[in-house]
């Protein structure tokens, strides 16, 4: 992709050259656009895709994914943005061609860290996932095809011929004999099905996967994740190129810094939250993560490494100063039977360091939900990672019975857990101990529970930090709040464009 201003000019396609270009609504971007486009146009695109992602995001932690409500708003949000998402569409080359560039513009940004890297390709899968469901039965074999995915689906002789046992093997397939007769059956090699196999949800035969179209997205987005992290690890070798662009670099920067959340890391409430108030805090305002590292903490008086870098940053994130943060873990160690001495040799340092007045003096910001769920799992011993993740079914209910939630609330908590919506599961239990029908926001950071539990608590008082991004209104405990869909849409569409103010006035400049 070349960005000139002098050598810009626009591809003029007709008809069949257009259907060649984009023959699909949805693709894996296997190949980078070959035609100039202008700076303008970089940046306004740019700034599409990232409304895009962010609305993918922010609904991913509000709804359950694939559920009606989550499929018709984001339907709505693709729409608005003027993003392809159905086939047989007219006119589908411009917003095709905007979806195609868009996507390589911020491979450009979003290739220059680890945590940028892992949020692009979540949004970028749940993106897929949703085109991916609406994409017509006739037109996934020819997608599979354009996609280098040699899938083929089995004829309807072989698949009778194997009918019990892929309907004994696959959950998937538990309804009526019309939905089976209606069913495509893929035969795929054994190891592109490692995770249906682990989870034991697919029939097994020679080598051979035989996966229903009803589980066949998830071994397409295996792919495009293999794909995507391939072509991003590639694009950082290629990135100084693009750098030395004095007009591409700054705006290349500044995507890179901004709208993947906030990360807490600004420091505007250091000192106002007391050592004192610390347990009081942990029952009231903390996320079940942060409860049960302070619980640990509290009985064992140590936390491992793992446990120490995620709560220790989240303690920073809600106020502690490095002061306070060093007589707080002094304080617990020593209970423990630690000579003070020795914490001062081997602890001191790390949390001196994790407020960047060490080493490369980094200041690192608290873990958000999605680095919490996805990485470093905690082993025999640990106490961090996410409960809703990590936790075995039956510990889980236990925890939630010693927090009060009632039996219907655990209910419908582990019901979102066992379809893997996480964060949503962790919205619901902040709904049910703040007594609220909906908490107005879309749950993404430890810190955000905190400070969103705190404004409730507090009376609506805005006591969080004033580089927090803006969200939606709050009830207060005990209202009753009907939003209908349209309403919940505008919110949404509002939120976003906040985030967005910023970026825009920035280009603008």
């Amino acid at each position: 992709m070349q960005f000139s201003r002098a050598n810009w000019k626009r591809l003029r396609l007709t008809g069949d050259q257009r259907n060649v270009c984009y023959p699909h609504s949805l693709q894996f971007y296997l190949e980078p656009p070959s035609e100039s486009i202008s700076l303008i146009e970089f940046e306004s695109l740019a700034i599409d895709r990232v409304k895009l992602l962010k609305a993918v995001e922010n609904l991913g932690v509000s709804y359950v994914k694939g559920a009606e409500p989550y499929q018709s708003k984001l339907e709505s949000e693709i729409r608005r943005l003027k993003f392809s998402f159905r086939e047989n569409l007219e006119n589908e080359y411009e917003p095709r061609r905007k979806d195609h560039i868009s996507h390589f513009i911020l491979r450009l940004a979003y290739c220059q860290s680890e945590d940028l890297r892992r949020w692009f390709i979540q949004q970028e899968m749940d993106l897929l996932r949703f085109r991916f469901s609406i994409l017509p039965k006739d037109k996934i074999q020819n997608f599979l095809k354009d996609s280098h995915l040699h899938f083929e689906a089995i004829s309807d002789d072989e698949k009778k011929l194997r009918e019990p046992e892929i309907l004994a093997s696959s959950p998937s397939l538990s309804g009526s004999k019309t939905d089976w007769e209606s069913e495509s059956v893929y035969k795929i090699p054994f190891a592109d099905a490692l995770d249906l196999f682990r989870g034991r949800k697919v029939y097994l035969e020679s080598g051979f996967a035989y996966v229903p179209l009803k589980d066949i997205v998830a071994i397409v987005l295996n792919e495009f994740r293999a794909k995507l992290s391939k072509a991003l690890a590639l694009t950082v070798k290629s990135l100084p190129s693009a750098q030395s662009s004095c007009r591409l670099q700054p705006v290349l920067g500044h995507f890179s810094h901004s709208y993947t959340g906030q990360d807490y890391s600004t420091q505007k409430n250091a000192g106002k939250i007391s050592l004192d108030q610390i347990d009081s805090l942990s029952t009231r305002s903390f996320p079940p993560c942060m409860r049960q590292l302070h619980k640990a903490l509290r009985e064992n008086h140590h936390l491992r490494h793992g446990g120490r870098m995620q709560y220790g940053l989240f303690l920073k994130g809600i106020g502690l100063t490095l002061e306070q943060a060093l007589q707080f873990w002094k304080q617990e160690f020593i209970r423990g039977k630690m000579d003070p001495d020795k914490f001062d040799k081997g602890y001191s340092y790390n949390i001196r360091h994790s407020f960047g007045k060490e080493g490369k003096r980094t200041d690192y910001t608290p873990f958000s939900c999605m680095k919490i769920i996805l990485t470093n799992p905690p082993s025999q011993g640990d106490y961090h990672g996410c409960p809703f993740r990590h936790s075995d079914q039956e510990l889980l209910k236990q925890k939630l019975q010693s927090y009060k939630i009632s039996p219907g609330g655990i209910h419908q908590i582990l019901d979102l857990v066992k379809g893997t919506h996480y964060q949503v599961a962790c919205q619901k239990y902040f709904e049910m101990i703040h007594n609220v029908d909906d908490c107005g926001f879309s749950l993404s950071h430890p810190n955000q529970f905190f400070f969103e539990s705190q404004r409730i608590l507090s009376g609506n008082k805005d006591i969080r930090k004033e580089s927090i991004q803006p969200e939606t209104p709050q009830p207060k405990p005990g209202v009753q709040k009907a939003k209908d869909a349209s309403s919940a849409l505008a919110c949404l569409n509002s939120s976003l464009e906040m985030d967005m103010e910023g970026l825009e006035d920035y280009f603008s400049e």
